[in-house]
């Protein structure tokens, strides 16, 4: 392809620029632009919704057309509009007709004008507000709830706390958002939270929620879920007209797949992590605050604007690769926010064989094939470590062994892989010679992020349940990735290294004696990637103090600078009680610095306190949202039974933790009465998990259970 075509393929074969949003009716598509000086022009152009079939069918007030090839090649346009549409695809569906569509009619316009969002801009030209409220209960519908502080600012310089009666906290709020006109709502649980409460305080106090740009009211739709890399997390969207909603807390979930850094996915967590708290954070419990608003408002008030303020800071952090992706995929940026990477190359594809008058394949049967070699060859506490990777393994053996779907008769998959690559090259070196923490900075990163993350769904779009999938094509990438992974060790090894672990695309090794400085690192992988293919680049990755190995991808990380990085749940889990997260911080700390005498100690004192019944009940206590499924079913029937007389209700918080005669309380009803022995077996139990890291002998000399008391009766989990 030439780079005309190229850009076409890329970005869509529209032509509007500084698109900051898209809305349909029946027959009619409304397009919202922010022009340079800041004032949103709305423009509006006929709305044909379409369907693509595979045999022939007529539809009054529709338009049938035969495309090229074979799959879905009959293309229904509905000149009737939205509403003829959705009748006719009921219809198809009853005669079991295969059928490419989409349920989102913004979509639907996108694909067939070629239109993106965002041409023209970088992510800081878009207008984008922060929500944040406070409240008296978390169930908007309680006996007393009410909203008696929001907290909003956005990127313009605006920064504004609404205090007082809750009819004109609302009232404001609406005045303030169709004043300021944001593109984008951000909100840390925005979804979750922040939107459903404010809904639902609006029809209590019998306000129009018009927080749309016409004056319409924001609605809640279906509840659908977030593509999480290979998980999903259910949610319930809202749409507010002509804008986009931003839930930092699904965002920041989809930036750490990669990363696996965060352990919880908290607010502030997330700003201590990232490095973004201010100095002077103030930090207080959430079922005090609204206590504390009676008692010192003014500090309420500077926590809630910093919370707003971090809301801000991680959504430039987490989000500008999702913004960068919309000026790509025919879609939202809400949207583009939460669904799978395979489903955007999917939209790319069929928007342009749409422009192309090309049928669009039926998907193949599956089939099985192998995944990713991973081998784990050392456990312990192993120091120094390194790691190598090969840079876009798939995507690069797609590319040299040229492999691609059958199914692709416009042979675009591959030019499009090998543009997405290239340009993510060109804004990388843009990246390294931009101006530290500047704006320019900002934009080739987020630009580069957007294009890596689009160039590494490839395979998986290769290999899923998508229209131009290949089982086959899926099999020779695998095959040719594990023959890859497998020379990297074995030359590795031949070289003098310890290969540690083999996983997927890299590995983690110890270095040979004589290199360890990070220059002598870099020129051993470069030396070891030198037996790689043509087209295949080893890279050095890390490089590590030392490493706890576990077991396949559950391993700790220390940094030269003292930074722990934890992978894999097999040490921490955010559902593990607050005093064995704490045991395991520590004990890790201790160990990966050789200091076992400490952490010892540390399990002999936190032991000790147990016994002593000095732990904190907040830090024997599990925290967990009541469920349906929490009081309604038998397996969870001594947390229903912990509930019974109390106040809380689905959807609230609680505390809980097991007494002495095996049942579970409330923490904040805690009268000294935990079960201390089974404590300390949770202790002895958190210590289990650091057994691959010591000798089995050594192991039991640190961590013992003979100062545990016989309980005299069976233990279980707390939620068993």
């Amino acid at each position: 392809m030439n780079e005309p075509e190229q850009n076409i393929v890329l970005y869509g074969h529209g032509t509007t620029q500084r698109l900051v949003a898209v809305e349909t009716g029946d027959k009619e598509a409304v397009l919202f632009v922010r022009a340079s000086d800041g004032a949103v022009i709305i423009e509006r152009r006929p709305f044909i919704p379409w369907i693509l079939c595979d045999r022939e069918r007529h539809f009054e007030g529709a338009s049938t057309t035969q495309l090229a090839g074979s799959g879905h090649p009959y293309l229904i346009e509905f000149e009737g509009g939205w509403s003829s549409s959705l009748e006719a695809k009921r219809s198809l569906r009853a005669d079991h007709a295969n059928l490419v569509t989409y349920t989102n009619p913004v979509r639907h316009f996108l694909s067939r004008s070629g239109e993106t969002l965002f041409k023209g801009m970088a992510f800081d030209d878009l207008v984008r507000m922060q929500v944040d409220i406070e409240t008296t209960s978390l169930d908007p519908h309680a006996p007393g709830a009410a909203i008696f502080l929001i907290a909003i600012s956005d990127n313009r310089g605006f920064a504004e706390a609404l205090v007082g009666d809750e009819g004109t906290i609302l009232r404001d709020l609406i005045s303030i958002i169709t004043t300021r006109d944001p593109d984008v709502l951000e909100g840390h649980n925005i979804y979750g939270f922040d939107l459903p409460y404010i809904l639902a305080r609006c029809e209590a106090n019998r306000l129009k929620p018009a927080f749309g740009r016409d004056g319409r009211s924001a609605y809640t739709g279906r509840p659908r879920n977030c593509a999480l890399g290979a998980n999903t997390r259910p949610f319930s969207p809202v749409h507010i007209y002509g804008r986009h909603i931003l839930d930092t807390y699904l965002q920041v979930q989809r930036f750490d797949i990669a990363k696996g850094q965060l352990s919880s996915y908290g607010l502030k967590e997330c700003a201590q992590a990232y490095h973004l708290a201010s100095p002077d954070r103030i930090i207080l419990d959430r079922s005090e605050i609204s206590e504390t608003y009676r008692t010192d408002r003014n500090r309420v008030l500077a926590y809630a604007r910093q919370d707003v303020e971090e809301t801000a800071a991680l959504a430039s952090l987490v989000a500008p690769t999702e913004f960068y992706q919309a000026q790509i995929v025919p879609d939202t940026y809400q949207d583009t926010a939460v669904c799978g990477t395979g489903e955007k190359i999917n939209s790319i594809l069929v928007r342009h064989y749409l422009r192309c008058g090309e049928a669009i394949p039926r998907p193949s049967a599956s089939s099985a094939f192998p995944g990713g070699f991973t081998e784990i060859r050392r456990t312990g506490i192993i120091r120094p470590v390194v790691k190598a990777d090969v840079e876009s393994l798939y995507p690069s053996l797609m590319l040299t062994q040229e492999i691609k779907p059958e199914s692709d008769r416009l042979g675009i998959f591959l030019p499009l892989l090998r543009e997405l690559t290239n340009r993510r090259l060109t804004a990388k070196r843009s990246l390294k010679s931009s101006p530290p923490h500047s704006r320019e900075e900002a934009y080739w990163d987020g630009l580069q992020n957007s294009f890596k993350t689009l160039i590494n769904s490839f395979y998986g779009y290769i290999g899923g349940p998508f229209y131009f999938n290949d089982n086959a094509a899926a099999r020779r990438i695998t095959e040719a990735g594990q023959d890859v992974v497998k020379s990297i060790a074995d030359e590795l090894t031949r070289r003098g290294a310890s290969v540690i672990e083999i996983d997927t695309d890299g590995v983690y090794f110890q270095p040979p004696d004589n290199v360890r400085s990070l220059a002598e690192e870099e020129a051993f992988v470069e030396e070891v990637g030198s037996v790689l293919p043509v087209g295949i680049r080893l890279a050095h990755d890390g490089s590590y103090a030392a490493m706890i190995s576990l077991k396949i991808k559950n391993y700790v990380l220390l940094h030269h600078d003292g930074r722990h990085v934890f992978k894999g749940s097999s040490l921490r889990s955010r559902a593990d009680e607050k005093f064995g997260r704490s045991f395991l911080t520590g004990a890790v700390a201790h160990l990966l610095l050789g200091d076992e005498a400490a952490a010892a100690a540390l399990y002999a004192a936190m032991a000790d306190k147990i016994v002593q019944g000095q732990m904190p009940i907040e830090d024997l206590a599990k925290r967990e949202r009541v469920t349906h499924k929490m009081l309604a079913s038998g397996l969870r029937k001594r947390a229903a039974d912990a509930l019974r007389g109390s106040t809380h209700t689905e959807g609230d918080f609680v505390s809980l933790y097991q007494r002495k005669d095996g049942t579970l309380g409330l923490a904040d009803s805690y009268d000294s009465d935990e079960d201390r022995a089974y404590y300390l077996e949770r202790l002895y139990k958190f210590a289990l998990r650091l057994k691959d890291a010591l000798p089995e002998e050594r192991f039991h000399q640190l961590f013992t259970l003979n100062a545990v008391a016989p309980s005299g009766q069976t233990t279980l989990d707390l939620f068993g």
